[in-house]
């Protein structure tokens, strides 16, 4: 039996110390614009997915691991992790292979984690 949706997803928000800090990291990795609100809000938009990304800030810095992490589809990962670092985020150990490709552990400015994957 199928059951009515209560909702649907609106958008994925991280709380962060720098909203339009994160905002113009992820309006590069996703090649569209960072739309800064006020100084505690920012969103970026996927073109790809249409998916928005929000950043809101909180007053304490990230403490412990992500329950929650955006996986990014790249076609190659050397590349997209090399331009991920230049933008400021930093690798996780090696590239990880398993049965459904491969994918590297990042950590955006902020410290986030995130996955690029193939």
């Amino acid at each position: 039996m199928t059951s009515l949706p209560v909702g649907r997803i609106d958008e994925i928000v991280v709380d962060c110390l720098d909203p339009a800090r994160l905002a113009t990291f992820w309006s590069a990795v996703f090649a569209t614009d960072a739309v800064v609100r006020d100084p505690d809000w920012a969103t970026v938009r996927d073109p790809a997915t249409q998916l928005t990304v929000a950043f809101q800030r909180v007053p304490e810095p990230k403490q412990v691991k992500n329950r929650l992490h955006l996986d990014v589809a790249v076609p190659e990962l050397a590349s997209a992790t090399a331009s991920c670092v230049a933008l400021g985020a930093s690798a996780v150990g090696g590239v990880v292979h398993d049965e459904q490709g491969a994918f590297q552990v990042m950590l955006d400015p902020e410290g986030h984690e995130f996955c690029l994957v193939t």
